[in-house]
């Protein structure tokens, strides 16, 4: 089932995320997320949750930027991925940006997760730029954002 999310489960959100960013220790070693920076994402955006009986199984963020919305954290418990619900949230996330106005969608994968660019490109997204990694994140490889964008119309 596939819902908005609720500021009462920051922490599970913030568990979640971090779960499925484990992948990502291979060039940056903390935790993607915590429940604080989940609660001050709730003031400025939407989380749209996945769950089953079991608990929350996916999360992605969505913000309305003016008449383009960011997607961010999409999370998979490690377990689901590759099951479709990836895809299942960012149509859910588009629809959402939709509701709200918004004729194109945007989002930033870093580029040393290969697989994510072909991921995006499955659903419609074109890569429109890149943008710096934030130096005070302090990766342990030499890394930027590769910027992605997909018209909502």
């Amino acid at each position: 089932m596939l819902r908005e999310a609720d500021l009462s489960e920051a922490g599970s959100i913030s568990q979640l995320i971090n779960r499925a960013f484990i992948v990502e220790r291979f060039f940056l070693d903390e935790d993607r997320t915590s429940p604080k920076k989940v609660r001050e994402l709730f003031t400025k955006g939407h989380f749209l949750v996945a769950e089953d009986g079991a608990g929350l199984t996916g999360c992605v963020y969505i913000e309305k930027r003016g008449s383009r919305a960011y997607l961010g954290l999409l999370s998979i418990e490690p377990k689901q991925q590759r099951s479709g619900l990836g895809s299942r949230l960012t149509a859910a996330a588009e629809d959402c940006a939709r509701s709200l106005g918004c004729n194109a969608m945007d989002l930033r994968v870093v580029n040393v997760r290969k697989e994510l660019p072909a991921f995006y490109h499955r659903l419609g997204y074109v890569e429109t730029g890149i943008e710096p990694f934030p130096p005070d994140a302090n990766p342990k490889l030499p890394c930027h954002f590769i910027v992605m964008s997909k018209p909502l119309a």
